[in-house]
């Protein structure tokens, strides 16, 4: 019996060290010695900084533990220590913060930070040895997401061991009512090494002044660049209110390549440099920053209060693993004569709505989804093929169909003559006026005017503009004017001069100039400008060649939209399944938006003022897999943020959308003859202890119906897979102690239930000497895990020769001292389905 007792406490504690080994992930964070850390009751959020997501990541949530500053222009600093001691890599940064209350956030890393303290005065300092942002943020920018394969590197034999938030509180008044602030970033660390490192350089003004009054102050800033290639992939730009542009480039044997370009006054995020640019040993980096001193009766200098002003560009760069420097800055202006020859964009600034800046107020864009109002009417609306959709200066929907004919094979012939004039006009009207809410018809027009058509768009003064494809024209109609103001084309003439279009597609107002955008069309490739009065100003874009398509090349282009904020003109190159993008003026190629969810097709697209496009694709072709749905889309990254389908019937050939600015989305579909209209409902409900404060302290996650969002953009899942993961650590703490209790209590079982077995049997076999020969096996294995002459278990070179633990920190940063701110046939005759497969010399309609 002792025998038997002997053996199974020999087992219990080989069955215990071996359960100490497969912890849950978190045991790996050994030398973080508190599971839980202690904030303000009112701050709702996670209070656990580590959250284990999976056998190799980890969130690392660094926030402000519940803080109220006393003054406008607070800096407050925490540190949080790298809860590893072997390499990580950080792959994700998620800011935790509202413009509303936060200023801006830096991020960085150090060894020893300055204070011991939950928080503290940055003007004590940040650390007390060299320190390194990592991150930076403001004006409510969105989550930055670094390129597969690419990581911040901490952990290491070197670098250090603690990362240190610093939050500028600019104005307090949002504090009056005393409530706690836990502003701050969540992390997305992974123990998979990252092939490429990634870095920050850092260009800032240090001795710029502004004089009170002067319209135009430019900062310029240069150095050269001497160390081994670097890969910039995103850029972020900082200043205060002065701020109107700021624009980074590299200038190689005197040719000046952009880097990036944007308001200061928009999103601080981390925008993606759109062409790949890389630098190499001898390349200058340049960067300007342009200021007005309007309304200031003082001079302004470069300072860390709301009220001085900065000029930074941020670049964020990778560079192989065996070359990497993580942080670079650049100060000086080593060739002031190089900025006379600057590219002019540089010098001029970029509009901001105030629309616009109350944006950045309110929700981010990722925190809504869009969904088929099931409750509207207008679904069932009697129609004919619908065409075109726009929206009235009265945010009442306007649709554009095409009545009794219909858009077939026979419709044209091969120099695409409209064949069916026999038929005469459409005798009913084609131009419907519906009330948004309950699609009521309230006005309508368009009888006897068209055959064909195709593309609607609403100027600021509420005149339609049309285009039929039959007639190979442009119309301007008032509201109630029964003749067209303005036509465009010659009456069923296809041609490609100024003066004749080929089945035009769309038609776009720009609201400032005034000046009429023309997609000109199916069979021709390009786009037509046109002055307010209807005189030709130019034209750009050409057929697709063989192979893959270029900038400004077209296959069908299908629907356009104009980018006011940005000055731009974005297009659905139908056939070639992309949208381009061109500067509205001078029609210069600047982006193209392409995704694999797209498929071959992409119909059209929507903007609205916030930076958000909307687009719907086409059916896939046979053996595609992408479906055919909406897409939502931000506008300066050009990443998918949501998708949608409609509930009621199904989208068969969706030819047009439109989209409100209170993200209200109307779909039309030329074969299943439907609108369909979209809200946008919340995935999350933020709840905030200060209305006016920071809304990210609880986070109730509500059901998503499948059936009506199909919400599965690649992009988002590293977003997703942390909320699931947090609340599953919220949930935790209700279930381990019966999860923990069972997990333990059936091995114990299982081993007592084969220590009866091998006593039974050792019995039957040894006899009367089974007891000697266990106490003798027992004791080579007690031996093995105490080692040499120790008095207890120790199995450190048990574990030491299976883990590879290291005391590794940061990978050195440095830092500085400012900016601490086909469908299948349905069976119609309609020749828009019947689109052959790429890449057709001249495909058919649509």
């Amino acid at each position: 019996m002792a025998g038997l007792i002997n053996n199974l406490l020999i087992l219990l504690l080989v069955f215990q060290n071996t359960c100490l080994g497969f912890k849950n992930p978190l045991s790996v964070f050994k030398r973080y010695k508190d599971t839980t850390r202690s904030l303000s009751s009112e701050c709702l959020g996670n209070n656990r900084p580590v959250i284990s997501l999976g056998l190799t990541d980890f969130a690392l949530d660094i926030r402000m533990p519940g803080v109220t500053p006393k003054q406008s222009d607070t800096y407050l600093c925490m540190s949080l220590r790298l809860p590893v001691d072997e390499e990580a890599y950080v792959v994700d940064f998620r800011p935790q913060a509202s413009m509303d209350t936060v200023h801006h956030m830096l991020l960085f890393g150090c060894n020893v930070p300055s204070s011991t303290e939950n928080y503290w005065d940055c003007d004590e300092g940040i650390c007390t040895d060299k320190s390194n942002i990592l991150y930076a943020w403001a004006r409510n920018a969105p989550p930055t997401r670094l390129p597969k394969g690419v990581g911040f590197k901490v952990g290491g034999e070197t670098g250090s061991k603690y990362f240190v938030l610093q939050v500028h509180y600019g104005d307090v008044s949002a504090f009056r009512d005393k409530h706690k602030d836990c502003s701050g970033v969540t992390l997305h660390l992974t123990h998979q090494r990252q092939p490429l490192i990634a870095g920050m350089y850092l260009m800032m003004s240090v001795n710029t002044v502004i004089p009170p009054g002067e319209k135009v102050v430019d900062a310029d800033i240069a150095c050269h660049y001497q160390k081994y290639p670097m890969h910039l992939f995103a850029y972020r730009v900082h200043t205060h209110r002065l701020g109107k542009v700021v624009s980074g480039y590299r200038v190689r044997n005197g040719q000046w390549t952009l880097i990036g370009r944007q308001s200061p006054q928009l999103p601080q995020a981390f925008y993606p440099v759109e062409h790949p640019v890389d630098i190499s040993f001898g390349d200058t980096l340049a960067a300007r920053c342009v200021f007005t001193g309007e309304g200031r009766t003082t001079e302004t200098h470069i300072g860390g209060t709301a009220s001085d002003e900065m000029c930074n560009f941020y670049i964020m760069y990778y560079m192989e693993a065996k070359h990497a420097v993580s942080y670079m800055t650049c100060t000086q202006n080593i060739n002031p004569d190089m900025f006379r020859n600057i590219p002019q964009e540089a010098n001029i600034p970029i509009p901001v709505k105030s629309d616009m800046i109350m944006m950045t107020h309110g929700h981010h864009h990722e925190d809504f989804h869009i969904e088929e109002a099931v409750d509207w009417p207008g679904v069932n609306l009697k129609l004919g093929q619908v065409s075109g959709l726009a929206l009235d200066p009265k945010n009442n929907l306007v649709i554009f169909h095409r009545g009794d004919h219909v858009w077939d094979r026979n419709s044209f012939d091969s120099s695409f003559v409209y064949q069916q004039r026999g038929l005469g006009p459409i005798e009913q009207n084609t131009i419907l006026v519906i009330d948004p809410s309950n699609a009521e018809v309230l006005d309508s027009t368009g009888k006897n005017l068209f055959y064909l058509p195709h593309g609607l768009s609403i100027d600021k003064d509420g005149n339609y503009w049309v285009t039929d494809v039959a007639l190979h024209q442009v119309f301007k109609l008032g509201v109630h004017d029964k003749e067209p103001l303005l036509i465009l084309g010659r009456s069923l003439q296809p041609g490609s001069d100024k003066n004749h279009f080929c089945q035009p597609t769309d038609v776009a107002v720009d609201p400032v100039t005034g000046n009429i955008y023309v997609s000109d069309g199916y069979c021709n490739s390009r786009i037509v400008v046109f002055s307010p009065n209807g005189m030709f100003i130019m034209q750009w874009g050409e057929e697709t060649s063989v192979g893959k398509a270029k900038p400004g090349q077209f296959r069908i282009p299908h629907s356009l939209t104009l980018v006011p904020e940005f000055g731009q003109l974005c297009v659905a190159d139908r056939e070639n399944g992309r949208i381009q993008c061109f500067r509205s003026e001078t029609g210069e190629f600047t982006r193209e938006i392409k995704h694999k969810l797209f498929g071959r097709e992409l119909f059209a697209v929507s903007y609205i003022p916030g930076g958000l496009l909307f687009a719907v694709n086409g059916m896939p072709y046979p053996g595609d897999i992408e479906p055919v749905q909406g897409f939502m889309m931000n506008f300066s990254t050009g990443e998918i943020m949501d998708t949608f389908i409609p509930v009621r019937k199904n989208f068969e050939m969706p030819h047009d959308v439109v989209a409100s600015e209170d993200k209200t989305v109307y779909v039309g579909d030329v074969h299943a003859k439907t609108v369909w209209k979209f809200t946008s409902t919340e995935k999350m409900e933020h709840r905030s202890v200060k209305k006016a404060g920071i809304e990210v302290q609880e986070i109730k996650a509500e059901t998503v119906i499948e059936a009506k969002l199909k919400n599965k953009p690649v992009s988002t899942e590293s977003p997703k897979k942390w909320e699931k993961h947090h609340m599953v650590e919220q949930a935790s703490p209700g279930i381990s102690f019966v999860l923990i209790t069972t997990l333990l209590i059936i091995p114990i079982v299982v081993l007592l239930a084969i220590a009866v077995f091998i006593r039974w049997r050792k019995t039957r076999v040894y006899g009367a000497d089974a007891d000697h020969k266990l106490e003798s096996s027992s004791g080579r294995i007690l031996g093995r895990l105490q080692g040499k002459g120790s008095g207890g278990l120790n199995l450190g070179n048990f574990f030491a020769s299976h883990k590879s633990y290291s005391r590794k920190g940061f990978d050195r940063l440095s830092t500085e001292g400012s900016d601490q701110e086909k469908d299948e046939d349905d069976g119609t005759d309609s020749e828009e389905e019947y689109s052959a497969p790429p890449p057709p010399p001249v495909s058919s309609s649509s």
